[in-house]
């Protein structure tokens, strides 16, 4: 049976088969220090049914730890199994005492790591680590003498805010392609219905040699002009129509559901609604409608507008990040809809204040976010927007040429002070798995952002912690240095001190 302790946060004897030890030094042993476990297995033992049948579950520290894992080394479930079959540092922050040669689970079992953990569990785990960092930058400052004042300033720090798409692992959704594969789709489902009425009943014909062909003369076109597009899709939206109506006769007439699999009724469902919405935006003669699909086999994945050069349209979940004093992040919202993030900065203002006691000097953000009401929540509660004021801008003369100078300035360092958020998007998408997000289902693609989150703080408390020791030892060898110093400047100064006083008597 799999030994882990959920309470193992320091560095203990870890037996090696084959001989040799494992370091201290090492970034995944520090890291096993730094998260916090006991928080972990109470938000998986949470989620467990507790029926006492079955396999024992694997402890919480083995599923959360994998999920870090897979993100923070940005590879896949397999090629996670397989980091921790061959790296002992890495089963050693999953808890276990021995290394262990088979692999701890199946590859398979990640779905279920990540389905186990919901969004209130990552932010609590979240929330956890932001404060143990606090504290512990806390008292690190106290240790190297820096006096802090129990009493909050009215305002004090920097509130940095930004969102971003993070697209799903899904073709790009154009609706010849879309209803080319739905058309498929319901041809394939034709025939598993009438599997039990073969040599009983005839089929009902598809026509699906001359619809392919017809899709396929359009399709392998480079750049197919505006009416043969139209055509085409009108083509295909009548052999989905009439193929629907087929499948809806069959089960009237006595077919059965059962052949067809979970995963095929949940895309027969959603071919009926593709059908409708290209139904629609064709007779319209738009490009746009509610709700829009862009994906059969994942329904929740929704076209985000994000207007910039070479990805003017993003196909995944759209986030919002709050860059806290210290540089960590919060994930404020998470949805698959597209919305304006202009609406959330009011409420991540009061989250700052509800986790610090205070509101921020100022906060820089985008655009997007500066408008009417937003500058004047923060004009009352005396905060600085970054970004220019509304209206025109000011005339230059003798008088105001400081001034428009000083708020110039202002304005270019508002800018300069929002590069953190957007590294922070970077690392997470280059470094780490947002950048594409290979989840299937709604609830495990969000599990993948929430760890990706908890990763960059977890990275990020890391590095303050080796730069911290790396400084203690610094300044430790500094002091050393200076009293040697001090002590051979004294000896010879003590040394010249005898000289003379030799020379005066002899």
């Amino acid at each position: 049976m799999l030994q882990t302790d959920p309470r193992q946060t320091e560095f203990i004897d870890f037996y090696l088969p084959f001989g040799g030890k494992l370091t201290a030094k090492n970034r995944w042993v520090k890291l096993a220090s730094l998260v916090p476990w006991n928080e972990v297995e109470q938000c998986y033992a949470g989620s467990l049914a507790g029926t006492g049948m079955g396999a024992p579950a694997m402890s919480g520290r083995v599923a959360f730890g994998s999920l870090i894992i897979k993100e923070r080394l940005g590879i896949t479930d397999e090629e996670t199994v397989e980091q921790i079959v061959e790296n002992p540092y890495l089963q050693y922050f999953l808890g276990l005492h021995e290394y262990r040669e088979k692999p701890l689970f199946d590859p398979s079992m990640m779905v279920h790591f990540r389905s186990r953990f919901g969004k209130k569990d990552h932010r609590r785990i979240n929330e956890r680590i932001i404060e143990l960092a606090t504290q512990e930058e806390s008292k690190r400052a106290e240790d190297d003498g820096k006096d802090e004042d129990d009493t909050p300033p009215p305002n004090e720090g920097k509130l940095l805010v930004d969102a971003t798409c993070t697209p799903a692992d899904i073709t790009y959704p154009t609706d010849l392609k879309l209803l080319g594969e739905a058309r498929e789709k319901t041809e394939l489902y034709i025939d598993r219905l009438h599997v039990p009425d073969i040599g009983k009943k005839k089929k009902p014909r598809t026509y699906r040699r001359k619809a392919r062909a017809q899709y396929l003369a359009v399709a392998k076109q480079k750049k197919p002009g505006h009416k043969k597009i139209r055509k085409a899709i009108g083509q295909q939206l009548r052999y989905i129509k009439r193929n629907l109506g087929h499948i809806g006769k069959m089960l009237e007439n006595g077919a059965s559901l059962d052949a067809l699999s979970k995963y095929e009724l949940g895309c027969l469902q959603v071919i009926h609604e593709l059908h409708r919405q290209q139904s629609i935006m064709h007779e319209e003669r738009t490009h746009s409608i509610a709700d829009r699909i862009v994906s059969i086999s994942q329904p929740h994945v929704r076209p985000i507008v994000r207007g910039k050069s070479g990805k003017k349209v993003e196909f995944g979940a759209k986030i919002s990040i709050s860059h806290l004093k210290g540089g960590y992040v919060v994930l404020d919202t998470l949805s698959w809809d597209a919305y304006n993030e202009g609406g959330e900065l009011i409420t991540q203002i009061e989250s700052y204040k509800e986790r610090f006691g205070h509101y921020p000097a100022s906060v820089h953000a985008d655009t997007i976010y500066r408008t009417r009401e937003n500058r004047k929540y923060c004009k009352e509660h005396n905060i600085r927007l970054s970004g220019k004021a509304l209206g025109r801008p000011k005339k230059q003369t003798p008088e105001n040429k400081k001034q428009l100078k000083a708020e110039r300035k202002q304005t270019r360092q508002d800018e300069l002070d929002r590069i953190p958020v957007e590294g922070k998007f970077g690392n997470a998408k280059r470094k780490g798995t947002l950048d594409r997000i290979m989840a299937k289902l709604a609830h495990t693609s969000e599990s993948v952002i929430h760890v990706g989150i908890i990763v960059l703080n977890l990275d990020k408390w890391l590095r303050d912690v080796v730069l911290w020791l790396l400084g203690w030892c610094f300044r430790w060898w500094k002091n050393i240095v200076g009293q040697a110093t001090e002590s051979v400047y004294n000896h010879l100064n003590l040394k010249s001190t005898r000289y003379q006083l030799v020379n005066l008597t002899g």
